[in-house]
């Protein structure tokens, strides 16, 4: 870990809260944590950002014996790491929340899990804004879809905003094949409104950055997907073809 690199910092600690570096990565990190106030700070942000995402999950019930496994393993485990906090740093205002059994649970519906670890690793392909824009940046509210084949759930697409005027589709899975005659079209329409929004053609692998003037609305609940249309896009103001994937959005 470059603990210099804030982008990379930043990318390390939303991964250590997610549980997805190794253990060899994880105690790396935890050594790194115990001296630097700022990390620590980074981890409870990360904890605050995530736990939002769980609201809008059902609990899940897990198998009993799964459960049990999982305890038997912890038990097993040799030493915890105990990460010391000075008075000044406080628990994050979730702590509790956040280590119980329960918001695990929740944690592990799907759509979910994937749109946080995606957003994990979005994290280290962005560059830190100009001095000037970077405050406004912080304020405005950002928003992330997981875009999921309606057949096997399959994740294949994410919408996420960019800044502070833009959103952007970047796959980030397993497309879908496109037959010959065929496109992808992208459209968007906000809880309420009275039809979709068509955001343009879509090519396999293509990035696509939409100017948030051309969108009819961006909230919690924005429906985005991808439909399958003939060549040249839908002859209708509404998809024509079968739903390849599709999302809605929720606020970081």
């Amino acid at each position: 870990m470059n603990t210099q690199d804030p982008n990379e910092r930043t990318a390390e600690a939303g991964e250590y809260v997610l549980g997805t570096l190794n253990a060899s990565e994880r105690l790396a990190f935890e050594s790194a944590m115990s001296g630097d106030e700022g990390l620590r700070r980074e981890v409870y942000a990360w904890q605050d950002r995530l736990l939002g995402l769980t609201r809008r999950l059902q609990p899940v019930v897990v198998p009993p014996e799964l459960w049990a496994r999982i305890a038997a393993r912890l038990n097993g485990a040799s030493q915890l790491v105990t990460v010391p906090m000075s008075s000044a740093d406080g628990l994050a205002a979730n702590d509790a929340l956040w280590s119980s059994v329960r918001f695990w649970r929740w944690l592990s519906g799907g759509a979910v899990a994937a749109a946080v670890v995606m957003s994990v690793l979005l994290v280290r392909t962005l560059v830190a804004p100009p001095a000037g824009v970077e405050q406004a940046q912080a304020q405005a509210p950002r928003y992330l879809a997981v875009l999921q084949s309606p057949d096997n759930a399959a994740t294949g697409w994410i919408v996420e905003t960019v800044g502070t005027d833009a959103i952007r589709l970047v796959q980030v899975g397993e497309g879908a094949a496109i037959p010959e005659g065929k496109t992808m079209q992208f459209w968007t329409k906000p809880e309420g409104a009275a039809g979709p929004t068509s955001l343009g053609l879509v090519k396999p692998g293509q990035v696509v950055v939409v100017p948030k003037g051309q969108l009819p609305g961006l909230a919690d609940r924005t429906l985005f997907e991808l439909t399958l249309e003939p060549a040249g896009g839908s002859p209708y103001n509404k998809p024509s073809g079968p739903i390849l994937f599709v999302g809605k959005a929720v606020r970081l």
